[in-house]
């Protein structure tokens, strides 16, 4: 709910005058959104769905923003990097949304940017921590997610300093995303005199993992930083511990931490994810 807070924030800053803004209207304030609503990667888009009209319909129910309501605009990319810039486009020219919000995903998001920068539009609340939305600075874009390379580094350092491991391989998805997560296991592991032990891959959108466990197998690491989404992650656990490979598994916040916890079951015990959010279901943390 934080990163919500903060959409709301930089909502409120672009709409104290706004009178003539594309997308605002007296009574309204529309938005557009876009992520993956079906695929393999369907929980993480209905879910960051599901929480973004949630708070925007509490905002509404205090008044709205600055008395306007706000609309929402949302389809489905299916986390195909193509249909994300095909929808930005329809929503920043056809629909004329006054920003684009809580989109899913690191290929998706590198589609979709140049399109935010030449349309000068607001791109808020993107569900990823790719380094390229961060690095270098961006007017356009609101990221309300720590990166992946701050992630990366909290998990390289616990295997590394707490548990003495020096044998870390990753396993990522064969796109912008797995290259992002894998630069910033390179980063830690390079600041610590190591490189990456052996690595695996698959593409996006496939439950093909079979060969990147093959070849993470073959040179036995101590731990595993998966950069991926849960059904592939999960795919690739379950198969690991089928052939008796049971090393240290981490996976990034990207995963979906539920969605994978359900894929594993009882072969998730001893998992690692790395979170960059409160947890909303832990009372004893302020939201």
């Amino acid at each position: 709910m934080s990163s919500l807070r903060c959409i709301i924030g930089a909502l409120w800053v672009f709409s104290c005058s706004v009178a003539a803004e594309v997308g605002v209207t007296d009574n309204t304030i529309t938005f557009g959104m876009s992520n993956a609503l079906s695929g393999p990667a369907s929980g993480l888009g209905n879910g960051v769905k599901a929480g973004t009209l949630a708070y925007f319909e509490k905002i509404n129910q205090q008044g709205g923003v600055h008395g306007r309501q706000i609309k929402v605009i949302s389809l489905d990319d299916g986390y195909e990097p193509d249909r994300a810039a095909k929808n930005a486009k329809r929503l920043i020219y056809t629909d004329k949304v006054f920003a684009l919000v809580s989109f899913v995903g690191t290929p998706t998001s590198k589609a979709v940017v140049p399109e935010v920068n030449r349309a000068k539009i607001p791109y808020i609340g993107p569900f990823t921590g790719a380094e390229f939305l961060r690095t270098p600075a961006n007017k356009n874009i609101f990221n309300v997610r720590a990166s992946y390379f701050n992630e990366t580094e909290k998990l390289v350092d616990h295997f590394i300093n707490d548990l003495g491991y020096k044998k870390i391989a990753v396993f990522i998805q064969d796109d912008g995303y797995g290259a992002a997560g894998k630069a910033g296991v390179q980063r830690a592991l390079r600041q610590r005199g190591l490189k990456i032990h052996a690595e695996g891959r698959y593409q996006r959108n496939t439950l093909n993992v079979e060969q990147g466990l093959n070849s993470i197998m073959a040179k036995q690491p101590d731990a595993v930083i998966m950069v991926g989404a849960y059904k592939a992650c999960g795919a690739f656990i379950k198969m690991a511990r089928s052939k008796n490979f049971t090393p240290k598994f981490a996976n990034i916040s990207f995963v979906g931490t539920k969605k994978l916890i359900a894929e594993l079951g009882p072969d998730g015990d001893g998992s690692y994810i790395s979170q960059v959010m409160p947890n909303p279901d832990e009372s004893t943390l302020q939201i």
